[in-house]
């Protein structure tokens, strides 16, 4: 090991990928270390079976020599005992990560999974990097690089926002660099299904049954595209379609008639447990259906507002989309049960078999 030195550590080219560790042979616990774009100095000392570590700063704002001056100081404290006030080194990307979507109430499996999936394919590089020393221009450039797609850049960032404020409330950390980014303005598609009989034809020309019927379900229902692929045939009882989680966090049942189940039918007999099975998906369900000129979320927006056309109130649209309310006594209060929502399903589903020309 090396005496940590200010000529050594200004020759110390930066890592290529991840964080290399470099530690002082004289002053046990002094270690630099060197990412891609900064160097931080550290002490780092193991008391009782756990490892503490205490940034000191970054090089060249502190020197090599008051690195060293400071890390003895602690050295010397520990050394009578005082390892126990020290502060735990903040927690990588990846650690904080899982720690934030293990929280009990996130959400439901598909957007912790969606979540995993953006953090490790956007910020792979950062992964391994502990939270203070990802820095406000790293954001800041991350989030510029990503300006072809800017809703996507918002999502990934804000995602990295939430994890490393939930990492706040144990860790010593300082304000959330995403605080210096200018968000992309967010221009949210809006597109509704407008022509329902040329919906009908491109539906019934689709050759794959399950696909068809994957829409049909959206389109009456109202369904998110997740919530419909992972649907399970236990899930599907008389009078409603329950989903024990959804993205808000909560459980949700959806009323349904015979109509419902006259759409489903085809499906019953290709198999016990997925609604829309796939034989060649790891998951045992389809994962991507046949993309069509109306996508998935234009069949849940038409929804919503063929049944306000219909007469519906947009707060009981809102129920039956399972939005949470907006208003305190909305989102605390008011609890309508399965047979309050069912006339306004009703109203919504006759209006879509008019506009459709639906038969079943």
């Amino acid at each position: 090991m090396p005496k940590l030195t200010e000529t050594f550590a200004k020759k110390l080219p930066h890592a290529k990928a991840g964080t290399d560790k470099y530690w002082d042979a004289e002053i046990r616990g002094l270690v630099l270390f060197v990412g891609k774009r900064s160097k931080t100095w550290y002490f780092q000392k193991d008391v009782g079976g756990q490892t503490k570590r205490i940034l000191l700063g970054r090089f060249p704002t502190i020197s090599a020599g008051a690195a060293r001056q400071t890390a003895l100081g602690f050295a010397l404290e520990m050394g009578r005992g005082a390892g126990k006030v020290a502060q735990i080194g903040a927690p990588t990307l990846v650690a904080a990560m899982e720690v934030y979507l293990a929280r009990p109430k996130l959400r439901s499996d598909a957007h912790k999974s969606g979540t995993r999936q953006q953090i490790e394919l956007h910020l792979k590089d950062w992964l391994r990097l502990p939270l203070d020393e990802i820095s406000k221009a790293m954001v800041v450039r991350r989030h510029q690089e990503m300006a072809k797609t800017p809703s996507a850049a918002n999502h990934v960032l804000r995602s990295f926002r939430a994890i490393y404020n939930h990492a706040r409330r144990t860790c010593d950390l300082g304000e959330c660099p995403a605080i210096a980014i200018e968000w992309f303005e967010d221009n949210p598609d809006g597109r509704i299904i407008n022509d329902l009989k040329d919906w009908r034809a491109t539906i019934d020309g689709l050759d794959n049954p399950i696909h068809r019927v994957f829409y049909e379900l959206l389109l009456f229902t109202g369904l998110r595209k997740t919530e419909a692929l992972t649907l399970q045939w236990q899930q599907i009882q008389e009078d409603r379609i329950h989903l024990p989680m959804t993205k808000n966090g909560r459980s949700f049942d959806l009323p349904i008639f015979q109509l419902h189940h006259e759409i489903l039918a085809p499906l019953r007999p290709l198999g016990r447990k997925w609604v829309f099975p796939s034989p060649k998906s790891v998951m045992g369900h389809i994962t991507k259906p046949e993309r069509l000129k109306y996508n998935p979320h234009m069949h849940r927006r038409t929804f919503a507002t063929v049944a306000m056309e219909a007469g519906v109130l947009e707060e009981i649209v809102g129920r039956l989309l399972n939005h949470t309310p907006l208003s305190i006594t909305g989102r605390r209060y008011v609890r309508p049960s399965l047979d309050a929502l069912r006339p306004a399903m009703q109203m919504g589903c006759d209006e879509l078999v008019k506009r459709t020309g639906a038969q079943w």
